[in-house]
């Protein structure tokens, strides 16, 4: 009954309440004063000491907003598309390994909810479906620039996934495993992060996140300056607040993968070298955390220097670069793997 039910249940608590919708909403005061110091302004600076409480004072105005439904739109589908984006952003988190098994109170404490054969295929999945909520939401808007904010995720998103999903078998390749504990326990036993052995795949990996999260500099389904807003456009309240923290919470997730798959996920840097070993002191958590607040820094920092592509640039560079190289690593991969290593 313990660990088959109140043990996960306290893990699944502790990653949504303490963790994941905490940094969503301080994810966004943390861009803006990324941004605001690229631009060398202040950011928000009013409510409480340097701005802190500021996401407070945001999800307080949203709650209390009204929440308004267009006329013309279909009510149903236009409910359900926030809660369609939102919903796959969070359940991710079940296989995402934030450290190794650990004693705790004199039981075995494992630092993830569950540790599945087929995590990252589980991963891959359900991140797809959070798309739907977006053409969906572009549908039932019954509006023209929420249709063509849809259409241009729904295209944009299919020609990123193909590449980032080519990059994954690269790390399937090396790692020999689907479990996301297990291509950690793989970069560990190899005594090397795939980063350095798959540095295509990590650049490629880096770049369709930024387009799978409609980030800068490929927002194109948002858009303001062309789209008003894009598929949100009709969006008030606290159906407008789910597709914002639906975006933050999918950056974690995306930045959370990208440690686990190419940073050695838990693992302190260079753990096999004796003369770092002091390292060690540093929990295997916090080094995950790090790693992963180094990827989320990236994204805020893309966005306050790169300026938006424009459509058929993004098409350019996602069916006619990105494709092939993730091809052509898939191979040399394989090749490798067969030929060269044991």
């Amino acid at each position: 009954m313990i660990d088959t039910f109140l043990i996960p249940l306290l893990k699944i608590l502790i990653v949504l309440f303490g963790g994941v919708l905490p940094a969503v909403t301080y994810m966004v005061l943390l861009e803006r004063k990324v941004i605001a110091w690229a631009q060398s302004r202040l950011g928000p600076m009013r409510v409480g000491p340097y701005g802190i409480l500021q996401p407070v004072a945001d999800a307080i105005k949203l709650m209390l907003k009204e929440d308004i439904t267009p006329a013309r739109a279909d009510k149903w589908v236009f409910t359900a598309a926030p809660i369609i984006s939102m919903v796959p952003a969070l359940i991710v988190y079940a296989v995402i390994p934030f450290g190794p098994t650990v004693s705790l109170f004199g039981r075995q404490v494992s630092l993830y909810i569950t540790d599945i054969n087929v995590g990252l295929l589980y991963i891959v999945s359900v991140a797809s479906v959070g798309v739907y909520g977006i053409i969906l939401a572009g549908y039932a808007s019954n509006s023209k620039f929420p249709l063509l904010a849809s259409l241009r995720a729904s295209a944009q998103l299919i020609s990123y996934e193909v590449a980032v999903t080519l990059i994954l078998v690269s790390v399937i390749l090396m790692a020999g495993s689907l479990s996301m504990v297990s291509i950690v326990r793989a970069q560990e036993s190899q005594h090397i992060w795939y980063a350095f052995v798959q540095p295509f795949a990590f650049g490629i990996f880096v770049i369709g996140s930024l387009a799978e999260t409609n980030r800068a500099p490929f927002d194109m389904p948002e858009a303001e300056q062309e789209l008003t807003g894009g598929f949100h456009t009709e969006y008030s309240g606290m159906r407008f607040a789910l597709f914002f923290l639906a975006e933050y919470a999918n950056m974690i997730v995306v930045s959370s993968v990208a440690t686990t798959l190419f940073l050695g996920g838990w693992l302190r840097p260079f753990p096999n070298v004796a003369a770092l070993s002091f390292l060690g002191i540093v929990p295997p958590w916090i080094w995950f955390l790090t790693k992963t607040f180094v990827f989320l820094y990236i994204f805020l920092w893309v966005r306050a220097t790169l300026p938006r592509y424009r459509y058929d640039q993004l098409m350019h560079l996602g069916w006619k670069v990105l494709i092939p190289v993730a091809i052509a690593n898939v191979i040399v991969t394989g090749i490798v793997k067969v030929l060269l290593l044991p």
